[in-house]
């Protein structure tokens, strides 16, 4: 069996991994790097290092390991060692769509065996969120969450972001087939897609995962020409079912609603509010080089950082309140936090850089401009987020990332999963261009 190959096997089985096994996840990351990089050595084959993306990369991957070491009189690395590991091992990250997009999903059937299991995994836990929704557990037993919003097939409320970032990449190429089919029937199929879909990030209940789902739905009516106004009426009717969710699911509707309308009411107490100023205090305290990694978890409780910002008219910050959390549940926040001004100018930039190279030729590929709002909707700045660099949903951005990257550029067609031999003519003449 060849590197290549198994390789491929562990990619296969990471999104799989995503689901339930943490370990067996970083695993088969580690396992695709390693054989990516014996390729590479054995092979001369190191253009990849040269993209865009990946140098930029490696710059703020490289200012997260230079604000972490630990050096007391520089100020640098407080976090000690420990923060210093694990900023090093962020590199396995940027290697992992660097390796799926240039070498192991180098071909239109390994993309395929990817996605599927991708679509695999969307499927399962739009399965199980259903079955918790109307039968009131999972098949693991496991109830609703108490704050209304639904598990899905997890025993935790992490069934939305996922759902979410999917979703397009998993819909879209199956849409984009159907409607290049003739007769009624295929363009009823894909409406029926979407309405699903949608109705499944409803009724999860999870706020900044549905509002993302929008997002999405805004970038596919701007770009997807075909499918412009049946996406422009399903966002009507999406909004529209928001309040018929108090009839049908009041737990959702308690969640996404009320919740939601009292904290914006109430943001600057909110635990939300109290994290982003708390954050932001730190950042002012240490502007240019930051905590070190994961700095915000190790340093947060102090109470030097119990200052509010009275130029903004917010007051202290409350630990009861919620004003620490073991991240700041903001990408970007993080980066600052970790590396300074310069962490952060690094770490927006390639986020950037992502979209402009997931960019090229999207306008063609349903698969790719699935990727490229899967991707843009983890990057976007104005969420609540996971720590960025952990599994499960950091695997999820990167195996995301990757399966776009292989995809053709601009200038070449590839059919999306569903089209058929006689209808690849189709593919490069219409539904995205």
């Amino acid at each position: 069996m060849t590197t290549k190959r198994v390789a491929l096997i562990a990619a296969l089985i990471l999104p799989l991994c995503l689901l339930y096994a943490r370990a067996g996840a970083e695993f088969a990351i580690a396992t695709v790097d390693s054989l990516f990089l014996i390729h590479a050595t054995r092979t001369g084959s190191w253009g990849w290092v040269r993209s865009r993306w990946f140098i930029i990369g490696l710059l703020w991957w490289a200012t997260e390991m230079l604000c972490s070491v630990p050096v007391p009189a520089l100020g640098l690395g407080p976090g000690g060692w420990k923060s210093f590991g694990q900023a090093i091992v962020l590199i396995r990250l940027l290697l992992l769509p660097a390796a799926l997009g240039t070498w192991v999903l180098d071909t239109a059937a390994a993309r395929t065996k990817v996605w599927l299991v991708i679509a695999a995994s969307e499927t399962w836990i739009l399965l199980q969120s259903w079955q918790q929704e109307l039968f009131g557990v999972n098949i693991f037993g496991d109830h609703r969450w108490p704050d209304g919003s639904l598990t899905g097939p997890f025993w935790a409320p992490r069934a939305g972001p996922p759902f979410t970032h999917l979703l397009f990449l998993v819909a879209l190429p199956i849409v984009a087939g159907l409607i290049a089919r003739r007769g009624t029937a295929p363009k009823l199929a894909a409406a029926a897609i979407g309405v699903i879909g949608f109705a499944t990030a409803l009724i999860i209940g999870q706020r900044m995962p549905f509002l993302l789902a929008g997002l999405g739905l805004v970038v596919t009516a701007l770009i997807f020409r075909q499918v412009r106004l049946p996406a422009v009426a399903l966002g009507v009717v999406a909004l529209l079912a928001i309040p018929a969710l108090r009839i049908v699911s009041p737990p959702s509707f308690d969640k996404l609603v009320v919740e939601t309308s009292h904290q914006v009411q109430n943001f600057a107490k909110s635990p939300y509010g109290e994290l982003y100023t708390r954050a932001t205090v730190m950042i002012e305290q240490s502007p240019w080089h930051g905590y070190g990694f994961n700095g915000f978890l190790y340093f947060c409780p102090q109470p030097r950082f119990d200052a509010g910002l009275p130029a903004l008219g917010i007051g202290p910050t409350n630990l009861a309140r919620g004003a620490c959390n073991i991240h700041p549940h903001n990408f970007y926040l993080q980066a600052a936090i970790d590396a300074g001004v310069g962490g952060f100018v690094l770490f927006t930039a390639l986020n950037l850089a992502w979209l402009i190279a997931l960019g090229d030729g999207m306008l063609r590929q349903p698969m790719k401009l699935g990727a490229f709002i899967g991707v843009l909707t983890y990057a976007w700045p104005l969420a609540s987020t996971d720590n960025f660099a952990v599994l499960p949903m950091a695997g999820w951005l990167f195996v995301m990332l990757g399966l776009g990257l292989a995809l053709p550029r601009s200038g070449s067609q590839e059919p999306a999963p569903l089209y058929d031999h006689h209808q690849r003519e189709n593919v490069t003449t219409g539904p995205l261009q």
